[in-house]
């Protein structure tokens, strides 16, 4: 994908910054990898750190509504529906949103299956769940925020069609 705006060193680097929402609530995953492989919690401890302390911090206690609630609508709002921030960055910022969505949807279905394991399915099954999240959210949000350092529209099917998507006012 390719549009005819320039992008600026300053908007590759904007567009980098959404993604870490999506590494930051998948870390969670990386548990069973972290304790097979204590030296991967290195490089990830900073995203351990920014969704224990900042994104799941309750703001509003009585409604469940957390930091990353807030955080995911004003990325929402203020970025992706503002036309004057660069396409670049929208399109980013709206891919890393999709992505914290399929997350969500990954983090149901992984309390599903835990709930059945406690009632006879193997613990391997919810394990190999986890770490399939974990892999997967770090793989892509690394593909991503490498092509933003491009300069380049990341191509992943499904996501970056539906950025484009909504990306267009």
């Amino acid at each position: 994908m390719t549009w005819q705006q320039s992008v600026t060193p300053l908007h590759r680097f904007y567009s980098c910054l959404p993604y870490l929402l999506p590494i930051s609530a998948g870390v969670i995953y990386g548990a069973t990898l972290f304790q097979q492989f204590p030296i991967l919690v290195l490089p990830f401890f900073p995203f351990i750190w920014l969704y224990g302390n900042v994104l799941a911090f309750p703001l509003v206690p009585v409604l469940g509504l957390t930091g990353e609630f807030f955080l995911f609508m004003g990325l929402f709002f203020l970025v992706v529906r503002d036309a004057r921030v660069p396409h670049f960055v929208r399109f980013n910022t709206m891919q890393a949103l999709l992505m914290q969505i399929v997350l969500f949807i990954a983090q149901l279905v992984f309390q599903v299956v835990q709930q059945l394991s406690s009632n006879g399915l193997p613990s391997v099954i919810s394990a190999t769940i986890a770490n399939t999240i974990f892999i997967g959210t770090t793989l892509i949000a690394g593909y991503a925020i490498y092509q933003s350092v491009k300069g380049e529209y990341s191509d992943i099917p499904t996501l970056s069609q539906a950025a484009s998507f909504q990306c267009e006012l």
